[in-house]
């Protein structure tokens, strides 16, 4: 069992390695978030399952705080969180129609939409995305493997180069982190 968790730790520590080499999209993505946010627009987030995990985590962070004490909440939103919605619209009109429909509700034009998906390939965030970008919203995707179908309906896309579902949300996890990071760094005036 040591063995085999050494060998997860550093197929890891690995990923991580790997990530640096999207540091410069990483950034792109934080400067259009704090962009959207600072002009009064809104992050809308979502992804199903771990992703949806991830989405509901970095709306908690902005929300709340990060690291920065004192400052106002930040506007984000992961629409994976409101049940009633997401059953009426599943069952009324389909699980690819769950993100579209509150896509349709809620975005204006200057906000941020970031879809989560280990695949790249799920409907309901492709049809979210692809929405999103209609309206006007900067369009954003966190990605795994290949990228999948969202990796080109995205105005920025990073992609955790990364196989399995397991790694690809830890990769997931560290850059929902250093967005919240780095859009709270800008977005915060520096007390004296």
């Amino acid at each position: 069992m040591k063995q085999r968790i050494e060998a997860i730790l550093r197929e890891t520590i690995g990923l991580h390695e790997a990530l640096i080499a999207e540091a410069p999209r990483i950034g792109q993505m934080a400067r259009r978030i704090a962009e959207a946010l600072a002009r009064g627009g809104t992050l809308y987030v979502m992804g199903n399952g771990g992703s949806a995990a991830d989405a509901q985590h970095m709306a908690g962070e902005l929300v709340g705080r990060f690291l920065l004490e004192g400052r106002a909440p930040l506007p984000c939103l992961a629409l994976s969180t409101d049940t009633s919605v997401l059953t009426a619209v599943g069952n009324d009109f389909g699980m690819d129609q769950v993100f579209v429909r509150q896509v349709q509700a809620y975005v204006r034009e200057g906000d941020a939409v970031l879809g989560i998906s280990t695949s790249g390939n799920s409907p309901n965030v492709v049809l979210a995305v692809e929405e999103a970008h209609r309206r006007g919203a900067v369009t954003l995707g966190l990605l795994g493997g290949d990228g999948g179908e969202l990796a080109s309906a995205c105005d920025l896309a990073v992609v955790v180069p990364a196989r399995t579902s397991p790694r690809i949300q830890e990769g997931h996890a560290t850059v929902v982190h250093i967005l919240c990071e780095l859009v709270e760094e800008a977005l915060v005036e520096p007390s004296t």
